[in-house]
């Protein structure tokens, strides 16, 4: 726990990476320093004292619990309606952005079982490789699209809102996508019943929570999402499944926004860390640290230039500003939270080995680092586009 709090905060306090690297993108490096990959590799009697089976084994649950309520916060603070209010141009976007580097992603993977077989993991089909690594290359972060935007002030403004519609619709896609890949067909049964009874709950669930006073809702909420996710890995489908349709059939407003906004700082402030740092445990450059390297170059060229290329098509057919699309698309090609706990889910069912999984890691931290840099510049010399709402 020392080596958890101290190590990224350091590099990054001293290091003054904010304008490159947040805090959880240096948090994300540091667990792949600490793995075996690395720290594993130069000294392993050191790696072997400090992470002994029983230690990863505390680790990764306290990693599951906190990113199930990452998870959870992430569903609750899903706002259809908005979406709904500009659906035309936000699916049009969002379905572009998220369709061309899925594509370019999916091609990418096909050539990389065509040259070996270590990237499919023993429970895996190809098509679930495929489309899960096109997945990767196609999700956006949506909570690392948050503290950017933040830091770059255009959160609150409309072309953040847009943004935002655009990730979230993205973010349905993504756990829809997640669902197909993890489906049982010898325990469909099973999971329609559980979407099923799901369902029904959730409308009992919410009439409850529309009675409580808001301290009761914090508590029956965490109570619902342990059990949503237990029942969905029941069913067969992941827990993080369960988390996300956890959060999303509560409603933001029955919570206050500052309260929310408290919580997610702390849960990634004090438990997300480990979840980083179990992350990075997990990573493996047993085939060839360069094949693995030669691997996320790939990868990244088909994230960035498959986002680039989707919001570029979209903002061409809706008629943008020079120089919108752009800046669009940079912040949408965000990566690391999200599409590290859906490797992570993957890897776990054996879909990903976890050379996959290494390259996928180090493809979401590069691309994330690639965002602001990329759009501050272009910022300063668009002012028109900040206040445009579709």
């Amino acid at each position: 726990m020392i080596l958890i709090y101290t190590v990224p905060y350091l590099i990054w306090r001293v290091g003054r990476t904010e304008y490159w690297a947040p805090l959880v993108v240096v948090q994300i490096i540091t667990g792949i320093l600490l793995g075996p990959g690395i720290l594993g590799a130069i000294f392993p009697s050191y790696y072997a004292f400090v992470f002994p089976a029983p230690v990863i084994q505390s680790l990764n649950g306290i990693a599951m619990w906190a990113v199930m309520i990452f998870v959870w916060i992430a569903g609750i603070e899903l706002d259809l309606r908005k979406v709904w209010s500009f659906r035309s141009e936000s699916a049009i976007t969002a379905g572009l952005a998220l369709g061309s580097p899925l594509l370019f992603g999916a091609l990418a993977a096909i050539g990389l079982l065509g040259i070996s077989t270590g990237w499919l993991g023993p429970n895996g089909k190809s098509w679930q490789f495929v489309l899960g690594v096109g997945m990767a290359c196609a999700v956006t972060a949506l909570p690392i699209l948050l503290l950017f935007m933040e830091k770059m002030h255009i959160l609150r403004q409309p072309i953040g809102q847009r943004i935002l519609r655009y990730a979230s619709l993205d973010d349905i896609a993504i756990w829809g996508v997640l669902a197909l890949i993890l489906m049982d067909w010898t325990r469909v049964g099973r999971q329609g019943l559980f979407l099923l009874c799901f369902g029904f709950a959730s409308v009992l669930f919410r009439k409850l929570m529309r009675s409580l006073p808001e301290r009761d809702r914090w508590y029956l909420g965490l109570i619902w999402l342990a059990a949503s996710g237990f029942i969905a890995d029941w069913a067969g489908l992941h827990f993080m499944v369960g988390a996300f349709l956890a959060g999303v059939v509560v409603d933001a407003e029955w919570f206050n926004q500052e309260d929310m906004d408290k919580l997610r700082h702390f849960v990634l402030l004090i438990i997300m860390p480990v979840f980083f740092l179990s992350t990075g445990l997990k990573t493996d450059f047993e085939v060839g640290g360069l094949v693995v390297m030669l691997a996320a170059g790939l990868l990244l060229i088909a994230s960035v230039g498959g986002k680039l290329a989707g919001v570029h098509l979209a903002g061409n057919i809706l008629k943008w500003e020079k120089g919108e699309a752009s800046i669009i698309a940079w912040l949408l090609q965000t990566k690391a939270l999200i599409m590290i706990i859906f490797a992570n889910v993957l890897l776990d069912k054996g879909i990903f080995t976890n050379q996959t999984f290494t390259a996928l890691l180090v493809m979401a931290v590069l691309s994330t680092m690639l965002s602001v840099p990329m759009v501050a510049p272009r910022l300063k010399n668009l002012k028109s586009v900040l206040s445009r709402s579709s």
